[in-house]
């Protein structure tokens, strides 16, 4: 693959950086889907940057004096309809005040570029300072101030998003999904997405995942399930972290990126997975030994969002008993990926060991505690 060079490291699933699963963006590939897009098929791609992100390959690509940030998928990952919902989701974000990476459409109107075993989008560069490029996803913010304006700008997306009425999107290969929060019986409905999906099948093969359920999850979730069965559906990012965010000048969010895991979820489950994903230390544990959080990230990250959709005593002890369980949809659709994808048991065992139960666990430990207390009582 000419242009590119080697493949360069990514992010893995600690803070030790890994091998790619997918090879690096060519030359000749950009140019042939470039093809489908007249203003930029003149002159020859050239690749400036390569994300560090682990489960697609993508890249900022100059062409003459202009940008572009393109992103490939593997089949087995993604399919066209699904791209195509999250181009509609951003087009109506953007109706509604959001900024979002428009993306780019052939004079067919097609968004997605097919090529083989890959589909490729093609988008503007997101406005504003991309801080947290090189980054790993899940660490915390650089400041405060930062968490806090990641809150408030949270809090846009779901107003934003409020009158987005596309149905889910079905469980897949690194999906978000509330089904089994919403289950009224985890076993049948592990067991149902067991039998449909033979690459889930083949991830769970060598684990006790029903009596892991059982013992681990099902406690929990039925906690969850009963403290928010009322909370209004709703479109959200599902994936909130300050590397799919860039800034302005001033410091608010300027863009909102990623919407591979936007789903129909309801707003306070994406305010857990906010915190989840970004407060807890879960990536440097190997290191350490310990798994702490950033209290003043977590504090800053919920005034921001209160400010402008204000949480009341109930919002907040739903919000305690969602953060348990808030990963669970997406650690099982990652055992599924790196069994019947990539084939790395190693990652396949870190998934589901580590994030599906570890995650759940760490909860009961005393920072874990903590994090949930500061959840319902900001006050402590």
């Amino acid at each position: 693959m000419s242009g590119v060079g080697l493949a360069r490291p990514v992010h893995g699933m600690s803070l030790d950086e890994a091998t790619p699963d997918w090879p690096p963006l060519s030359v000749e590939e950009l140019t042939d889907v470039f093809h489908d897009l007249p203003g930029l098929s003149h002159e020859e791609p050239r690749v400036v940057w390569h994300s560090p992100r682990p489960m697609s390959t993508s890249g900022r690509v100059r062409v003459a004096d202009f940008e572009v940030f393109v992103k490939r998928h593997h089949r087995e990952v993604r399919n066209d309809t699904r791209l195509r919902v999250e181009h509609h989701f951003s087009d109506h974000l953007r109706s509604r005040g959001l900024s979002t990476p428009r993306v780019h459409r052939g004079e067919n109107g097609v968004s997605v570029h097919t090529r083989g075993e890959y589909l490729y989008e093609v988008f503007d560069l997101a406005l504003g300072e991309d801080r947290y490029a090189d980054v790993a996803s899940w660490l915390s913010y650089l400041s405060p101030a930062d968490a806090a304006q990641a809150g408030v700008a949270l809090a846009s997306f779901h107003a934003a998003s409020a009158d987005f009425d596309e149905p889910a999107t079905p469980w897949s290969v690194l999906s978000d999904s509330v089904e089994l929060l919403t289950s009224s019986s985890l076993s049948e409905t592990l067991a149902r997405l067991v039998s449909d999906r033979p690459g889930l099948a083949l991830g769970l093969s060598e684990y006790p995942y029903l009596d892991d359920a059982s013992d681990v999850l099902e406690g929990p979730l039925a906690r969850a399930r009963e403290l928010t069965v009322d909370e209004a559906p709703l479109w959200t990012h599902g994936d909130w972290h300050p590397s799919n965010l860039t800034w302005s000048e001033s410091g608010d969010v300027a863009s909102v990126i990623d919407l591979s895991l936007a789903n129909r979820t309801f707003a306070l489950r994406d305010l857990a997975l906010a915190i989840e994903r970004a407060v807890v230390d879960w990536l440097d544990s190997a290191r350490r030994g310990v798994i702490d959080f950033d209290e003043p990230a977590l504090r800053a990250l919920l005034s921001g969002y209160h400010s402008r959709r204000p949480l009341s005593r109930a919002d907040r002890e739903a919000l305690s008993v969602l953060l348990p369980v808030v990963h669970v949809e997406f650690a099982l659709s990652e055992v599924e990926y790196f069994a019947a994808v990539t084939g790395s048991l190693v990652n396949r065992d870190l998934a589901y060991r580590n994030y599906l139960l570890g995650h759940v666990q760490w909860f009961t430990t005393t920072p874990g505690r903590r994090l949930l207390d500061l959840v319902r009582h900001p006050d402590l």
